[in-house]
């Protein structure tokens, strides 16, 4: 295996990770909601997120290497603050969506920042363009939905 093969499994992996991380958390964002429009929202962000890992897992494996398959220790970690904070004070839509655009600021650096490596083979970079197209639009849709929640109030 090439050392660049090995640093496009290293940038792939990290953007597994991330996947896996915004899956986990939009999981757990669908759970404490109320609200059945929200719950939608985020458990379709959490599929598309699963896809992306997936799609990424696949490349990982086509390049001989081992994909990432867990999540990472500080985003489990945030999510058990985030359930000890439901269980304490209650969450209300504004609070969720703020959780989610805060995941959502971290796949978008984790993304920009793959970007970046200038030694992706085209087709890779293509695939990871594309899901940081969706990050963005994730990203868009999730701040309009907490703007709107903040009008609510």
């Amino acid at each position: 295996m090439t050392d660049i093969h090995k640093e496009t499994i290293k940038v792939l992996n990290d953007l597994i990770e991330t996947s896996k991380d915004g899956e986990a958390g939009f999981k757990d964002l669908a759970e404490h909601t109320k609200n059945d429009h929200l719950r939608g929202v985020f458990a379709s962000r959490a599929a598309d997120t699963a896809s992306a890992a997936v799609e990424l897992q696949a490349i990982v494996t086509r390049l001989g290497g081992e994909p990432e398959t867990t999540t990472s220790v500080g985003a489990d970690l945030h999510r058990r603050w985030v359930d000890l904070k439901a269980a304490l004070t209650g969450k209300d839509d504004e609070a969720l969506l703020n959780e989610a655009e805060r995941g959502e600021d971290v796949a978008k650096k984790s993304y920009s920042k793959a970007l970046e490596n200038q030694h992706l083979t085209p087709d890779v970079r293509a695939v990871i363009q594309k899901q940081y197209d969706g990050v963005l639009r994730n990203h868009d849709q999730i701040e309009a939905l907490r703007d709107q929640a903040r009008a609510a109030k």
